[in-house]
C-alpha cells in the first residue's frame, strides 16, 4: 500500500488562455476544475502506474466537500481527516503560446491543535503495513513547524518508506527525521542551500539527513545522490505545455519504484519519462500515455564520477 499525504489540499482551477499577458484581459479558452494538492497528483498518477493508492491529508467545508466527491470520482481512495476551516483554491492559468502557467496558491484553513491531534492518530493508524509514505506539499496555517518530520518518524517506525516534497523551512525542518527520499526542484533546492549547482547541493541535503535526494532540473532532467550512488537522467528531447504536474508525476514514479524495490537507474527512467509525459496535459495529475511510452524507452541514465557511497 502506497499512502500520500496532502495536509494542504486544494480544488484546483486551470484556466487556459492563447497567451498570457499581465495587465491585458483575457478569453478563457477552457477550463477545469479538480481535486488537487501535490499528494492528490501523485495519487492519480500512481494510480495510472496501476497502484491502488490511499490518499489522506485535510480538508474541510464546502470546498473540502468538493475535493472529496472529486476524488471519489477518481476512483481514488479518501481517507481525509476533516477540519472546520474551508479548505483552499489555487488557481493556474496556463498560456497555449509557450506553455507557461502563472498559479496563486490560496493560503489554506487554520488548523486548531485539537484537528491536528486527531489527524496524527488517524494518520499513525493508517500507515501500518503501508510499504511506501508520500508527503507533499505546503502546510497549512496552525501546523507545528515539526509536522512533517512527526510524520516521517511515525510512518518510518511502522517500516515504511518515506518521500517528502516539500520546500523551504519546511523541508529543512523535516531533514533530522531521516526521510529516505526528498525531491527539491532546482530554485527550491538553491533557496534552502544557497548552492546554484543541483549535484552539489543534493550532497549538501544529504549530510543533514535525507538518505537520497532527488533534484529536478526542468528540462535537463534529475540528478539523484543515493547511498549507491550518484545519477544523472535526461530526457531525449525538451517538451511543451503545462509543467504544473511534473514533480507530481516524478515523485509517483519513485514511490513506485521504492513499492516494487527497483533499482535507482530504473527508478529514475521512469521518473523522467512520467515527468516529461505529464507536461503535454492541461492539468496537474494526468500523464499522456504515448510520450510515456515513447520516452521511456529513450532516457539516457549516466552514473556520475563524483558519486560517493554511504
Amino acid at each position: 500500500m502506497i499512502v500520500t499525504v496532502t495536509l494542504n489540499a486544494a480544488l484546483d482551477i486551470t484556466w487556459e488562455v492563447a497567451e498570457l499577458r499581465p495587465g491585458a484581459s483575457h478569453r478563457v479558452l477552457a477550463a477545469h476544475e479538480r481535486a488537487g494538492g501535490k499528494g492528490i497528483n501523485v495519487a492519480r498518477v500512481l494510480a495510472f502506474l496501476g497502484h491502488a493508492p490511499v490518499a489522506t491529508g485535510l480538508v474541510g467545508g464546502p470546498t473540502g466537500r468538493a475535493v472529496r466527491e472529486d476524488l471519489r470520482a477518481a476512483g481514488i481512495r479518501d481517507s481525509f481527516v476533516a477540519v472546520a476551516g474551508d479548505s483552499r483554491r489555487t488557481v493556474a492559468v496556463t498560456s497555449r503560446e509557450d506553455g507557461d502557467a502563472t498559479v496563486f496558491n490560496g493560503l489554506g484553513p487554520e488548523v486548531t491543535a485539537t484537528e491536528w491531534a486527531a489527524f496524527v492518530a488517524h494518520y499513525t493508524a493508517l500507515v501500518q503495513g503501508a510499504s511506501v509514505v508520500v508527503l507533499s506539499g505546503s502546510t497549512p496555517p496552525g501546523l507545528p513547524g515539526d509536522a512533517y518530520a512527526r510524520l516521517i518518524r511515525i510512518a518510518a517506525a511502522e517500516g515504511a518508506s518515506t518521500v517528502l516534497d516539500t520546500s523551504g523551512p519546511g523541508l529543512l525542518s523535516a531533514l533530522e527525521a531521516g526521510p529516505d527520499v526528498i525531491k527539491p526542484n532546482a530554485a527550491e533546492i538553491a533557496e534552502v542551500t544557497g548552492c546554484e549547482d543541483p549535484a552539489k547541493a543534493a550532497s549538501e541535503l544529504r549530510a543533514l539527513g535525507a538518505r537520497t535526494v532527488v533534484a529536478s532540473a526542468g528540462p535537463d532532467g534529475l540528478y539523484a545522490i543515493t547511498p549507491e550512488g550518484a545519477w544523472r537522467a535526461a530526457p531525449p528531447e525538451t517538451l511543451f505545455g503545462n509543467p504544473t504536474g511534473a514533480g507530481d508525476a516524478c515523485v509517483a514514479a519513485i514511490a513506485s519504484g521504492l513499492a516494487d524495490r527497483s533499482a535507482w537507474p530504473v527508478i529514475l527512467s521512469e521518473a523522467v519519462a512520467l515527468s516529461a509525459a505529464a507536461v503535454p496535459c492541461a492539468v496537474a495529475g494526468e500523464i499522456d500515455s504515448p510520450v510515456y511510452s515513447r520516452f521511456r524507452r529513450e532516457i539516457s541514465v549516466q552514473m556520475l564520477e563524483t558519486a560517493q557511497k554511504s
